[in-house]
């Protein structure tokens, strides 16, 4: 049985369904890196709005990484997400995947590519 729960937007104020919630942990916001404390911001975001604020941390904090402190940093100890998400692992361009610095952070090592977004 799919028991979804309809919110409201802390940000934008819209109507969305927080996802399957009589699975434990199956709402579509646990498919983004877990990098928000929940005592962050209120209640829950849409997709659009959750999007974005994950986005803008995420940038903030590959602004903090040198190739001295990319070994260690937050994003290998976080628990493995299954898919990738377009906008935060990478972007399309000429319709090939570029994969952006947190993809290669949360990697954990420089594959030798000279991939384009390598933070090591």
């Amino acid at each position: 049985m799919n028991t979804t729960k309809m919110k409201i937007c802390s940000s934008c104020e819209s109507e969305f369904s927080c996802g399957d919630i009589s699975i434990e942990n199956k709402c579509w916001c646990n498919d983004y890196p877990p990098i928000f404390n929940l005592s962050e911001g209120g209640d829950c975001l849409c997709p659009v709005c959750f999007k974005e604020a994950c986005e803008d941390k995420i940038e903030a904090y590959v602004e903090t990484i040198t190739p001295h402190n990319a070994l260690k940093n937050k994003a290998i100890s976080l628990p493995k997400t299954e898919k990738l998400i377009e906008g935060i692992d990478y972007y399309t361009e000429d319709g090939n995947m570029v994969f952006k610095t947190w993809f290669h952070l949360k990697r954990g090592t420089c594959c030798g590519n000279d991939c384009r977004h390598c933070p090591y």
